[in-house]
């Protein structure tokens, strides 16, 4: 019952979180750039007729995917951090989504009309946009793989050799395993207190 008292959960390897915002990064770079050869950089906020993949696209939009992208791979390396893209990527693509509803007319006021459509949003761009908003929240909750750490593999990890060490365990006769910080006698299990023995 000790033993899992004193038991650790801990995170194992590299998370799903982490694969899925690294896949998405590098979607995002490639589609960013091949808009970019489609676009070029004249009329950077401009309506374009260039299409990638069916999607309207513009120099602005290609940049936007482009910097997502290279901030999702710089968050990549760490599962706190992935979650992080994740949940930037629902934001983002949250409000696209909804600006594209109000630029549509899906819905009928449009508070921010005065700012155009830098973006060359259309009713298209609204499905990846929802799409894309889905899957950030799901990197940014999707489940970790955890193990569980227990006391002796936390002293597997001790240094040999350094008996500074505070992990550094000293062997009991009882089979136990103490750690040499721990100050108190050593008791085997044949000794007896003064007196008793005959």
């Amino acid at each position: 019952m000790a033993r899992a008292q004193r038991a650790r959960i801990r995170t194992a390897g590299v998370q799903p979180a982490q694969v899925l915002a690294g896949l998405s990064s590098l979607a995002f770079l490639v589609f960013g750039i091949v808009g970019f050869t489609r676009t070029g950089f004249a009329d950077f906020a401009g309506r374009s007729d260039a299409t990638v993949l069916g999607f309207s696209v513009n120099p602005l939009y290609n940049l936007a995917f482009v910097l997502l992208g290279a901030i999702g791979l710089l968050l990549t390396f760490g599962s706190g951090r992935s979650r992080v893209f994740g949940l930037l990527t629902f934001a983002a693509f949250g409000a696209l989504f909804v600006w594209g509803l109000m630029i549509t007319g899906t819905v009928s006021s449009n508070p921010v009309s005065e700012a155009g459509n830098p973006f060359n949003l259309n009713a298209t761009d609204n499905w990846l946009h929802l799409g894309l908003a889905a899957l950030g929240l799901l990197i940014a909750f999707l489940p970790a793989r955890h193990k569980v750490l227990l006391p002796e593999d936390e002293e597997e990890n001790v240094v040999p050799g350094r008996a500074d060490s505070a992990t550094a365990v000293d062997p009991v006769p009882d089979g136990t395993r103490r750690p040499k910080h721990e100050k108190g006698p050593t008791i085997a299990r044949d000794e007896r207190p003064p007196g008793l023995a005959h």
